[in-house]
């Protein structure tokens, strides 16, 4: 994605504020890896390729699992930064635990200068990249590398949402997805697209790869398509979630973070990013004052930079906008069981606020 690749672009930053993956996605891809085809080649734990690796967030759990792993990301700066994350915790690993790591500047299309081999890789995994994917090129490349018995995982993590308040819905959602390039309230006309709207619709456009492929008998297929959602109560595009080889599961990313880290992970977003390329005036904004002295005093208490949360820029007004319909709004599943009932809510910078990411997964198998 162009903006990551950019020298502006702080892989620093992206790594330290982005939500972490749960356990139990990687659990259900290795278990999917581990049950194979009947009457194939049972899986194997040689090589694992992580597509569009970033900062090595998902490569993480790769760690110790396979012998060896391929790191591949378009952008110098994301690959250093992984680079540095995972080679510091080789170094405290027990010998013999930790992988080989290989790192490579290259696009998933094309892989033949980093995965020349065909049939080589067990396992093959895209996290918060494939959005971006020319399908039409990863599919046969996907075939072209997996060996009889691998598998590959590709999945993103949708539009955040605060289940305690579902009131900031309407507001997330015109924030992340307003269509106006000129709007002083949304930046959604500067992500990326289409790959952005992929990711909203939570890769329901994203073409089986029979439907690219074909037939490859000879050569083995990729089968045993799987869509899976870890959406909850979030709306999946009808009528995708009623066809063949879909499956529906409860939320499992979630994240119990301060008001003040949810800000730091909005200024990771590239579409800010690319706002404040075009409209730079915007960060030098008087102060949005609201709840401003008490967010100061709080941060002085904790020897947080108090910098980081003045200024009044899109970002600052989105937060304090969300921060004020939780402090007034309606909760759910409130202890007092009354419907239609109001509390006060604790928005300070330091209070706990509970986000939750609709994850959608793309399974495949080749027989």
């Amino acid at each position: 994605m162009a903006t990551f690749a950019k020298s502006t672009f702080s892989a620093s930053i992206y790594a330290a504020s982005r939500p972490t993956y749960p356990p139990e996605l990687f659990q259900h891809i290795l278990e999917y890896h581990r049950k194979g085809t009947t009457g194939q080649p049972g899986p194997r734990f040689d090589h694992a390729v992580d597509l569009g690796c970033g900062t090595g967030q998902a490569t993480r759990p790769l760690k110790g699992v396979f012998k060896r792993v391929t790191c591949v990301d378009p952008s110098a700066g994301m690959l250093e930064k992984a680079k540095e994350i995972l080679n510091r915790e080789d170094t405290k690993e027990a010998l013999g635990a930790a992988s080989s790591f290989t790192f490579h500047q290259a696009g998933a299309e094309d892989l033949s200068q980093v995965i020349p081999e065909s049939g080589t890789v067990d396992l093959l995994i895209a996290a918060q990249a494939c959005h971006w994917f020319n399908w039409k090129k990863v599919w046969p490349e996907t075939h072209r590398i997996l060996r009889k018995g691998g598998s590959a995982a590709f999945w993103v993590y949708g539009e955040f949402q605060l289940p305690e308040y579902p009131s900031t819905a309407p507001l997330i959602t015109a924030y992340s997805q307003g269509t106006d390039p000129n709007s002083t309230t949304s930046v959604g006309a500067h992500f990326q697209r289409p790959g952005r709207t992929m990711l909203e619709r939570l890769l329901v456009d994203v073409p089986s790869p029979g439907s690219v492929l074909g037939t490859h008998s000879e050569k083995g297929d990729l089968t045993d398509f799987r869509r899976v959602y870890f959406s909850g109560s979030h709306e999946i595009p009808e009528p995708y979630s009623k066809l063949k080889g879909t499956y529906i599961y409860p939320v499992m990313m979630r994240a119990s973070w301060t008001w003040l880290d949810l800000l730091h992970y909005l200024r990771t977003w590239s579409a800010l990013h690319s706002y404040h390329e075009r409209f730079p005036d915007d960060l030098e904004r008087e102060d949005d004052s609201r709840f401003l002295d008490q967010d100061m005093e709080d941060a002085r208490s904790r020897n947080i930079d108090g910098t980081v949360i003045r200024g009044g820029d899109i970002s600052i007004r989105f937060w304090k906008d969300a921060r004020a319909i939780a402090q007034r709004g309606l909760v759910r599943g409130h202890a007092s069981g009354i419907a239609g009932s109001t509390v006060e809510r604790k928005s300070g910078l330091l209070d706990n606020v509970e986000i939750e990411w609709p994850v959608s997964l793309l399974l495949t198998r080749k027989a």
